[in-house]
């Protein structure tokens, strides 16, 4: 049995996009062939980078300079995209802080979109879920690494938060396992490393084996803001989907990619990586050049791993996992 699931990074859909978010179609903030793209996967999971709420005050930390809200809308345009799990484990779930992401959940789920990552406390932070889709069930998991004041606690509302620099704690080994032993396919997103790197930190690459070990048949990360390579079914970083953020002209992180994992009876197979390009607060497919600029990229990141990139003739990059 063969399924495919399309993943895409970090979705902020606050700040400028969400008075577009508010108010225009759809079809101004993503463009209708990418939206094609997640439709036609048997499942889609995204990072939502932001809350979804018109409640809460910023969430005052010391150094932290960016707080993103989206209005409620967001929840439908995430149903429009065809996002079955959006992960909130991540340093901006609290932005406004629990009224806002009780609401983010909320929001969701009269949307139809699962969420992970995030709850009432540390247990249902620390909840996987379960999509089912091509008659098999996939099982969702988010864990961030940044930051431990966002962390849930017994009687308190946050993130699954675990200080993956130091190792990967005991009680995501255990979630893992448990979540492996009852799905066909077990997929873990954690939110991890610093932004505006190409490649995995080595504690990155050394939480990724022991999530592996677990029992994750496939790990896809984010935070960098750019992709990176990936490593078997791997997939350190998924690079941002929808933003308004200042571009780096040397990281392009306006450019960036959809990956589409094939599932060939239960084992990730394959990927496609379909290239997009990042403008203010709207997503479109990469013209020429810009495709070209990511598939340098994209080649030499997997190449660190002993991936080859081809290119098939929909313009899509591919790299088989096994």
């Amino acid at each position: 049995m063969s399924i495919t699931i399309a993943l895409a990074g970090d979705t902020m859909l606050g700040r400028s996009v969400g008075p577009r978010v508010a108010t225009e179609r759809f079809e101004q903030i993503v463009h209708p062939a990418i939206r094609d793209t997640l439709l036609e996967a048997d499942a889609t999971i995204v990072n939502l980078e932001c809350c979804v709420s018109d409640r809460g005050q910023p969430w005052r930390l010391a150094g932290k300079p960016f707080f993103f809200r989206a209005p409620p809308r967001a929840a439908e345009l995430l149903a429009w995209l065809g996002v079955d799990c959006a992960n909130l484990a991540n340093n901006h779930a609290l932005d406004y802080g629990p009224l806002a992401l009780r609401d983010t959940r909320q929001h969701l789920g009269n949307a139809g979109v699962l969420t992970v990552g995030a709850g009432v406390d540390h247990e249902s932070a620390r909840t996987w879920r379960t999509i089912e889709a091509g008659g098999l069930r996939i099982g969702v998991l988010g864990v961030t690494d940044p930051p431990p004041a966002f962390a849930a606690g017994p009687d308190q509302a946050g993130v699954a938060f675990a200080d993956l620099p130091h190792g990967v704690p005991d009680w995501l080994r255990r979630q893992v396992k448990a979540m492996a032993a009852v799905v066909d396919l077990a997929v873990v997103t954690p939110h991890w490393g610093p932004n505006m790197t190409t490649e995995p930190r080595p504690y990155v690459r050394t939480a990724a084996r022991a999530l592996r070990e677990a029992g994750a048949d496939l790990v896809a990360g984010h935070s960098a803001h750019v992709p990176h390579g990936v490593s078997g079914p791997v997939l350190y970083d998924l690079g941002d989907f929808v933003d308004d953020y200042a571009v780096d002209e040397r990281l392009r992180n306006d450019l960036g990619l959809v990956f589409v994992v094939t599932v060939d009876d239960g084992v990730p197979a394959s990927l496609e990586a379909v290239p997009i390009a990042l403008d203010f607060c709207y997503t479109r497919p990469a013209d020429k050049s810009e495709s070209e600029w990511l598939r340098s990229r994209f080649e030499a990141a997997c190449a660190a791993f002993g991936h080859e990139v081809d290119r098939a003739p929909n313009g899509r990059l591919t790299v088989r996992l096994r």
